[in-house]
């Protein structure tokens, strides 16, 4: 076999912050749809919350908001 030049990647690893702890919010409005359209992707889908650096309990309250928001047709369930 040949021995490989590939050099190992290597990822920047920050430490992300949690949005609702960092500006004060201690409610989460399921009427607020542009905040939470920050927490979703491409497709509508929630995104976890390591991807989003949330808190547990905040990243808790913004998955229900966004389905209640979702139940009263704010936000759709899938985007195109």
């Amino acid at each position: 076999m040949k021995p490989t030049n590939k050099k190992p990647v290597q990822s920047v690893n920050r430490i992300k912050e949690c949005y609702f702890c960092i500006n004060g919010l201690t409610d989460i409005d399921y009427k607020d749809t542009r905040t939470m359209q920050k927490f979703l992707s491409g497709y509508g889908k929630i995104l976890p919350h390591r991807r989003t650096g949330n808190c547990i309990k905040h990243q808790r309250k913004l998955s229900l908001a966004i389905k209640r928001a979702r139940l009263m047709a704010l936000i759709p369930f899938v985007a195109k």
